[in-house]
């Protein structure tokens, strides 16, 4: 479903400007996003927001802010956890990342038989082996696809319940870890249809540019507070 408003005009956006201070000074120079289909970018395009893709976007902002940037983004539609790690985490860790950012998850939460423990395992091994190597780890709690139209409503209830769970546990791990933490699942737009793609699956324009807003404003606050 579209939206009628655009970038510029969302409340819920970045306001012209705006990247470039909250990223002011900011310290990164090799930026590696690990995941799955929301780190490649599948989101469905929008009028009036860019087609930039979330990882894409965060990487453009922080290399405007302080040009030089190294970037690599792993992302591979359709894999879960335990795949991210067995096939990116090697090459992250080569890249020698001062900043990577971890989505996965959802692939396995889709699935009735979603195992929470071993997401939160895979989860926790990629977490600290890159914290290890000195990079500041960006983890997410994705908005709720369950709200899509797209989604038969027989399949709403137990979605819900696993993406939510999904998303609450990442924020335990999170804490405990110590990553920078955009938790969108209880967004105030989460149940806005304008947010997801018709497949049923992924976001749309609006939701990536909400996304980039609330991951940039969050690192802002994460560099605030290692100066304080």
């Amino acid at each position: 479903m579209a939206s009628t408003l655009a970038e510029s005009t969302d409340p819920y956006c970045l306001r012209s400007g705006e990247a470039a201070e909250l990223l002011r000074g900011h310290p990164w120079r090799r930026f590696v996003a690990l995941g799955d289909s929301v780190v490649e970018g599948s989101c469905e395009p929008t009028p009036g927001y860019p087609d930039v893709q979330w990882a894409d976007r965060i990487a453009s902002e922080l290399d405007a802010a302080r040009p030089g940037l190294a970037y690599l983004n792993l992302g591979r539609s359709g894999l879960r956890a335990h795949q991210v790690r067995a096939e990116q985490l090697a090459p992250a860790l080569a890249f020698a990342p001062d900043l990577a950012l971890v989505v996965c998850g959802g692939n396995d939460a889709f699935r009735p038989a979603y195992d929470a423990d071993a997401v939160d395992a895979e989860l926790t091994a990629m977490i600290n082996a890159l914290r290890d190597v000195g990079a500041d780890v960006v983890t997410v709690g994705m908005f709720d696809v369950s709200y899509s139209p797209a989604v038969p409503e027989a399949l709403r209830a137990g979605l819900r319940e696993r993406m939510r769970r999904l998303s609450a546990r990442t924020a335990k791990l999170a804490e405990r870890l110590g990553t920078v933490h955009v938790h969108l699942t209880d967004h105030p737009l989460t149940t806005d249809p304008t947010l997801y793609s018709t497949d049923g699956r992924h976001g749309s324009g609006r939701s990536d540019a909400i996304a980039t807003a609330e991951t940039l404003r969050r690192l802002h606050s994460h560099l605030a507070g290692a100066g304080s």
